[in-house]
């Protein structure tokens, strides 16, 4: 396979018409290879325009949410981030290629093992992958610029809004199956938000997904 070709293919025919034009984020999609971070009985869709299960009843998000995640969060390169679900590392690499520091965190061991290995395995010196349940976040490294959950919550938790900086953004996937919400939540001062829904979608539910908490967006 000529991942070099299918990576140009997915990032010109998948993301690019889905209306992710950031040119920083296409370069970055482009450079950073996913092909190292899928397991090796999918390799060949690294680059497809679908899911690709990790184990633990977790995927690897299309590529197109990828593309709109990272262009709806604008990460800086002064900006600390938290990513809830580090998954396969991936994202996080994605994110550590633009941020300062991220902080990754996962519930299940051999998630967080898998996520800590690929990223040592690429190189990747400026993500720590935590093995815990991240819900509530982690509020001993915050507050965060950047906080990005994974995978799909019911709501948002008032923990989570409260590790945002002023000016900090969040992205969820809110709701639940069959349809969910790609969220955009921005702090725009202390205990005030705005939100923006960007689209729809269904992506797994992160485990241990809070569910008492009534404080949403």
């Amino acid at each position: 396979m000529n991942f070099e070709q299918a990576r140009f293919n997915m990032v010109e025919q998948q993301i690019r018409t889905w209306e992710v034009l950031d040119q920083d984020v296409l370069d970055l999609l482009m450079t950073v290879r996913r092909e190292e971070f899928v397991p090796e009985a999918y390799r060949n869709l690294a680059f497809a325009d679908v899911e690709i299960p990790i184990g633990a009843g977790q995927v690897m998000l299309k590529p197109v949410i990828e593309g709109k995640a990272l262009q709806a969060l604008r990460v800086k390169r002064s900006d600390s981030v938290l990513e809830v679900g580090a998954g396969s590392g991936y994202f996080a690499a994605l994110l550590a290629a633009r941020a300062e520091w991220v902080r990754t965190l996962d519930i299940d061991p051999a998630l967080a093992k898998l996520a800590r290995r690929n990223l040592a395995d690429y190189g990747v010196d400026n993500v720590t992958v935590l093995e815990q349940d991240g819900a509530l976040g982690f509020q001993d490294a915050g507050p965060f610029d950047v906080i990005v959950v994974s995978a799909g919550i019911p709501h948002v938790p008032r923990a989570l809004l409260e590790q945002l900086k002023p000016g900090g953004r969040l992205f969820a996937f809110v709701g639940e199956a069959p349809v969910m919400k790609a969220r955009l939540i921005t702090c725009v001062e202390s205990g005030h938000f705005a939100t923006e829904d960007i689209f729809e979608t269904v992506v797994p539910t992160l485990k241990n997904a809070v569910r008492d908490d009534k404080f949403t967006f």
